[in-house]
């Protein structure tokens, strides 16, 4: 009777077991979430709200020489987004960018902003590794930083694109952006080089001075100095870039393939909030919201310390989920090949990496 009672219970405590266990399971799942939502939730210990601060402090070294399409940098240490994120950020400076992209590359600097030139494609095609990662400058219709201006001795002759035929036109460089956006007007005006006299002067600021005293008759120039000009009653703005170069993407955020590779942790946040203080930027000064904080923070870290003038100066375009111009990056480099200043093959499916941008992204969600 004992053995028959045993057998008889035996698969009945086996059923409560898998059953207990069941319960275990699903009541675990549960748990787990709740924790997930713990750590995404805003708290003194996640400020952020999005993505937990690291468990430790971590260094990430910018090479930033004050310019404003630095913006983003200067405004998410000024407001603590890194912090949230447990990040200590360090601004440091190079010469010129033969310096700073191996220094990049070796992973000796973790993020760098860069212009189009032949140079830089040349550098990366080279072996130099480095990563383009997402938008640092670009138009803003109608407001365009850097922009043609025309002498005041030549406001009754030139009042088409078409009337700088015969003129002396300052630009920076040459096979470098500021040259392709010189042949974009050259285009849309029907002109051809030939139809002008180039003039290469790389000082704006000599710029500035040639137009005063009648040398040149135009220049690409760039804000503040547009404005600065303007006031000074050595030039007038002519038209805007965004007649005839829309989509130019004048500056890129770089990145070293180590920071972003192998410590995908700190990359992701970091680009998370760096695009919430470009994101303010853009409040500031597109929206109008929070302005005279954030030109507090430009004047500290710019060379624009003038806040009035701040609220004149047409202000560089910076996309507030990081999107950049990429068809436009080829065709710089197109034109630059045209003109024989290449030299290897730059591959941009390797060059051009979105992804931790895109993922910063996904997590703080799209500005609208």
């Amino acid at each position: 009777m004992k053995k028959f009672n045993v057998l008889f219970f035996l698969p009945l405590l086996l059923l409560v077991v898998v059953i207990s266990g069941c319960s275990s399971n699903q009541s675990d799942k549960p748990e787990e979430k709740d924790k997930e939502e713990v750590t995404n939730e805003v708290s003194k210990d996640n400020p952020s709200g999005d993505l937990a601060p690291l468990e430790e402090k971590a260094s990430v070294v910018i090479a930033e020489d004050g310019a404003a399409s630095g913006a983003g940098f200067y405004i998410a240490k000024e407001k603590g987004y890194f912090d949230e994120y447990n990040i200590d950020v360090e601004f440091t400076q190079f010469a010129n960018s033969d310096d700073m992209l191996p220094a990049l590359a070796a992973g000796e600097v973790d993020i760098a902003g860069g212009v189009s030139t032949s140079s830089f494609f040349n550098a990366i095609a080279q072996g130099i590794d480095v990563k383009i990662i997402a938008d640092k400058g670009h138009y803003v219709d109608g407001k365009s930083y850097f922009s043609f201006v025309i002498g005041n001795h030549m406001q009754e002759e030139i009042k088409d694109y078409a009337d700088f035929k015969g003129k002396r036109i300052a630009v920076s460089s040459k096979n470098a952006v500021d040259d392709y956006i010189f042949q974009e007007m050259l285009k849309h005006a029907g002109l051809t080089e030939d139809d002008v006299e180039f003039v290469l002067m790389s000082d704006f600021g000599n710029m500035l001075a040639s137009m005063g005293n009648s040398s040149i008759d135009a220049a690409l120039q760039i804000e503040p100095l547009i404005t600065q000009g303007v006031e000074q009653d050595l030039h007038t703005r002519f038209g805007d870039a965004t007649d005839f170069a829309p989509n130019a993407q004048i500056a890129m955020v770089l990145g070293s393939p180590t920071f972003l590779d192998e410590e995908e942790d700190i990359s992701l946040r970091f680009m998370a909030a760096y695009l919430k203080g470009v994101r303010d930027y853009n409040d500031a000064f597109i929206k109008g919201e929070g302005k005279d904080e954030v030109i507090e923070i430009m004047t500290k870290h710019t060379a624009l310390k003038d806040p009035e003038l701040w609220k004149k100066v047409a202000v560089t375009g910076l996309d507030p989920n990081g999107e950049m111009f990429i068809d436009d990056i080829k065709s710089q480099y197109d034109m630059y090949e045209e003109n024989g200043a290449t030299r290897g093959e730059f591959d941009f499916d390797k060059s051009i990496d979105t992804s931790i941008t895109e993922k910063a992204v996904d997590i703080i969600g799209v500005y609208e």
